[in-house]
């Protein structure tokens, strides 16, 4: 089964059953929290340009610890989760370009 939201740029954004597999695999403290990876595209905080052309949703789950969902916007209509992890390494996400929101 795929699960469809929307970015901060309104743009289709999939996560499939195997995706889903796969970070679960890696990030096993993750199971049961996918409604919240697919919150965190919808409802993210700020949004980060990754190492190539993947973006970064970060939401805060409480003071310290944020939900980062990878995911990529491959044209207007359609994009995918790459992985998520929960980090409380807020620095390391800090000194990355913010796309939005703009003002930052």
């Amino acid at each position: 089964m795929t699960h469809t939201v929307s970015s901060r740029n309104q743009i289709s954004i999939r996560l499939t059953d195997e995706r889903w597999a796969h970070i679960v695999e890696e990030h096993s403290e993750l199971a049961g929290y996918r409604e919240t990876v697919l919150e965190t595209v919808v409802d993210a905080e700020r949004v980060l340009r990754g190492q190539a052309e993947e973006l970064l949703a970060v939401r805060m789950l409480e003071p310290g610890k944020a939900m980062v969902v990878v995911y990529r916007e491959i044209d207007l209509n359609d994009g995918f989760i790459i992985t998520a992890f929960v980090t409380r390494r807020l620095a390391s996400l800090d000194r990355r370009e913010q796309v939005w929101p703009l003002n930052k």
